[in-house]
């Protein structure tokens, strides 16, 4: 983590997305693949937690990813829909174990996926749009009060069912910091826009959001 966290620094890079917490579950997995650290929770939040105390200590802000962990699905969210069957008791014992980890190490930011997880939110709303696994799940259960992100929302995970606007807005309204990436920037900040007009997304809601940013360059001395 120190190592890459030097030559990024050199490049101008002060964030990295990276490390992946993900637990490599379904061996058959192409989206995570050999990029997870291990098929064990324990062992993969052990690494990740090195990676991210190397990077943050050299001057690189690490992200864990990809909340809830993408490592049991057997699509690929780059390609569309991809499904995690974990029920909740299940994710707490392996795919939460090396986020928690993480967080603990001190981890400043979380990456959260496009995976819908139906056994845990009773639909297929992709993972970075419910408020149930952005704030309920990873901020209040698992104590991260730093800036969450979502997975590229060009992806066809997010592109397929939503427009930019409306994948925008649910990210924010469940909890999201950073929307990374939306297919049509201008319409998705439209939206955000519309949406305070209109009373369904709150300023109080976006100034959080922009405190923790605010917060965490200050920490590295960006601003």
């Amino acid at each position: 983590g120190a190592e890459i966290a030097s030559d990024l620094l050199k490049l101008g890079f002060n964030l990295n997305f990276a490390p992946i917490a993900d637990v490599l579950s379904n061996p058959n997995n192409t989206a995570i693949g050999k990029r997870a650290f291990s098929s064990d929770p324990y062992i993969a939040g052990e690494m990740a937690a090195a990676f991210v105390s190397g990077s943050q200590d050299a001057g690189v802000i690490a992200t864990l990813k990809h909340f809830p962990g993408h490592g049991a699905t057997a699509a690929d969210s780059h390609n569309g829909m991809a499904v995690s069957d974990r029920t909740l008791e299940e994710l707490r014992n392996n795919e939460f174990i090396p986020f928690k980890t993480g967080i603990d190490a001190g981890a400043d930011m979380v990456m959260v996926a496009h995976i819908s997880v139906p056994e845990v939110t009773g639909d297929y709303t992709p993972a970075d749009l419910s408020g149930l696994m952005v704030t309920q799940l990873l901020r209040e259960e698992l104590g991260f009060e730093g800036v969450v992100v979502t997975d590229s929302q060009s992806m066809s995970a997010i592109t397929d069912y939503y427009t930019s606007e409306e994948a925008a807005l649910q990210a924010l309204q469940a909890g999201v910091d950073i929307i990374l990436m939306p297919k049509d920037l201008e319409t998705a900040v439209q939206g955000i826009i519309d949406a305070v007009a209109n009373g369904s997304l709150t300023i109080e809601r976006i100034d959080e959001s922009v405190l923790r940013i605010l917060s965490l360059k200050h920490k590295y001395g960006i601003i």
